[in-house]
Order: structure tokens, then sequence, then C-alpha cells
């Protein structure tokens, strides 16, 4: 069985490092472990008394405790804690997955999944998001997407990349289909907190009593080293998701852990920060593609993101190659998210940093879309 790559993380891991402009993260600007020690009153010097012994396996108790409380009724038990979100989404894919089962999934999306399930022998069903319906899925599709050999449902919500928050419409009729067919449903929720107008996405938690969802601090809390992920689920299931992570991670850091414990508990906090660089740099970000007519776009309701299309030109994957060999710019192509002519811009750098990213791009697009 040929193995997909995931080009996307391959993408940016290679290159993000090694170019001057990079508007390819989806998140925001990430703190700093001193910022973060600061939300929470902790002295610095409390991180070098930390010993770097394994932590525990699953994740220490006082942080399941605060990341179950995120979900009503959730208990610590519900709770595994990941090396990042992708962790969590390989460790349910790989608990539910075998050749031959079938998954649906929303398009577009952040390609991990739709690659992880592939090499795992599963077969895709795609659901469209429709641009022309404001990046919802038509009910046809989604009927015909999900059947009696449906393993598994896969859900991000947020949308990445399009931004988009699914209608309480749309998701009743996932879940609903879902339950029809006793499929299980993954919602992949980590840009829940990082909406524009300040409201919460709704946790698709406690909807169905088959649905796990993937959370993380790397986007909506600006913590992506900490790389700290977690699945929330059915306490059996969970407990069987520990046992292949001995195979994988064993356990997350100490250090990951205990900032964990105050990112949780200063969520609220945390969140207020995040929203106000989103809507900043939004408002640059519309007002820039206004001002010179070279993509199209549909507002993004969260994350720190901004899909764009365009017409004429090299295809994506040329496009954002030139970008980074002539302009040392690094934006994702659509391809990565199953598109065609549409790239992605990364909106939480610092503002400043970022309206000089533009001011490039914009020459770069004038030169490259001629």
């Amino acid at each position: 069985m040929a193995f997909i790559p995931f080009e996307l993380e391959r993408w940016q891991s290679r290159w993000e490092h090694r170019v001057k402009f990079n508007l390819s993260e989806s998140g925001v600007d990430p703190l700093s472990t001193a910022e973060l020690l600061a939300l929470d009153n902790r002295d610095a010097g409390q991180m070098l008394d930390i010993g770097l012994g394994y932590a525990q396996g699953n994740g220490s108790d006082e942080l399941r405790d605060g990341i179950a409380r995120l979900y009503e009724g959730a208990t610590r038990e519900n709770v595994m804690v990941t090396t990042g979100s992708a962790e969590a989404n390989f460790l349910v894919c790989w608990a539910l997955l075998k050749p031959g089962d079938e998954v649906a999934i929303l398009m577009p999306t952040y390609m991990q999944t739709w690659g992880l399930a592939q090499n795992l022998g599963a077969t895709i069903k795609e659901i469209p998001l429709l641009p022309e319906n404001g990046w919802e899925p038509d009910p046809v599709d989604v009927r015909r997407a999900i059947g009696p050999k449906t393993k598994l449902v896969i859900i991000t919500n947020p949308n990445n990349p399009t931004g988009h928050v699914l209608s309480a419409v749309a998701l009743t009729l996932l879940t609903d289909c879902a339950r029809e067919h006793g499929a299980w449903v993954l919602a992949d929720e980590v840009y829940q907190g990082a909406e524009l107008n300040g409201q919460t996405t709704p946790t698709m938690w406690g909807s169905y009593e088959k649905i796990l969802v993937s959370g993380s601090l790397s986007k909506a809390y600006g913590l992506p080293g900490l790389r700290i992920g977690w699945v929330t689920g059915d306490r059996q299931f969970v407990e069987g998701l520990w046992a292949r992570n001995d195979y994988v991670a064993i356990c997350p850091t100490t250090s990951g852990d205990y900032l964990a414990q105050i990112a949780i508990n200063r969520r609220d906090e945390i969140l207020v920060r995040t929203r106000g660089i989103l809507n900043t740099n939004y408002a640059i970000v519309e007002d820039w593609l206004r001002n010179n007519n070279l993509l199209g776009w549909t507002p993004a309701e969260a994350g720190a993101i901004c899909l764009t299309s365009y017409e004429g030109g090299p295809e994506p994957a040329e496009l954002a190659e030139a970008l980074r060999r002539d302009y040392e710019m690094l934006i994702v192509p659509g391809h990565q998210f199953g598109l065609g002519r549409y790239i992605r811009i990364g909106i939480g750098n610092p503002t400043a940093e970022l309206q000089k990213a533009l001011q490039v791009l914009e020459v770069g697009l004038k030169s490259l879309l001629k």
C-alpha cells in the first residue's frame, strides 16, 4: 500500500524557519513562557524546580480535571492528554480504522486525517463544503457520504482552512446520519475560542455517545510549542487510547503538563488576547484585499486564517514555490487542502510584521499573477 505523505506539514516544517515572511501559520503569535507564568502570578524560578522525570502517562490529574471542565458532564476519566491534537487524531484513527472501512470527511480540511485514514487502509468519502453556500455542506452530499459502511465521520469546526463555523442545522444532520449508521464522530475543535465575534463555538461533546472531541493549546491559546492536546470521549474508549499511547509518546513532558495547567486555568484571559490579535489583524487583511483586487475571499468567522482565491497565473503549488523562492514568503497553497486555485494566508503574526509581509506578498502576486 502506497504511503500518502502529509504534504502541508512537510512544506511548513521544511521552510517556516528559513523564510523572512511566514504567513503559513494558522495560530496567533505565541505567548512566551514568562508571559504565561505571569498570567497566573507564578515565579519563573519555579520552572527550574520541575523534575525532568516521566509525567503521568495520560496527563496529570490536575490537567485532565481542567480540560474536563470544558465539557459539561465530563470527568478526568473522559480525557486523554496527547502530544498535540495531531497525536489525538492519530490515536483515534489507529484505534478505529482497519482496511476496508469508510471515513466521511468534510472537505476542504486540514489533511492529516484524510491521509492518515488512507494510510490505515480506509476509503475516504468526501463531503464538500460549498463556497457558493458560505462553506456549508449540501444535505444530499452528507447523506450520500455517510452510510452503512461508515466507521468514522470527521468534522473540523471551526474549519481549517475556511475559518467557517458550521451551522447548527449542518451539525445536527451530520450527527443524526452518524447515529443512524452507528458511526463514530471525531470532532476536531482546535480552533474553538478563536472566533472573531467572541462567541465560543459550541462543542459537539455530549450530542451523541460516539462523539470524540480533540483539542489542543496550539491554535486559540497561542501555545503550539507546548505540544499539549487531548481527546475527550467515552471512558472505556479513552482508556484504550492510553494503552496505544504507551507505544507512541508514553507521556507528556513534565514542564508541558505544568504550563498547560496554567493555560487551562487562565483560558479566558488567553482567549481575550487571541481575539484581540485576530480582530486587529483581520481588519488589516480585509482592507489589503479590497485595495489590491488580486484575490477573492469569503470572510472567516474563526481562526488566524484567511482563505483566498485567484484566477489565472500558475497552479497553487507553483505559485507558492515562486513566492518562497523569490520573495522569501511562505503561504499554504490550495492543493494542500484539496482545493484548486486558492491560497491560505495566516493572520496571527505581530501586526507590524503582518503589514510588512502583506506589502511583500502584494508585490509577489502582482508579478506572478499578471
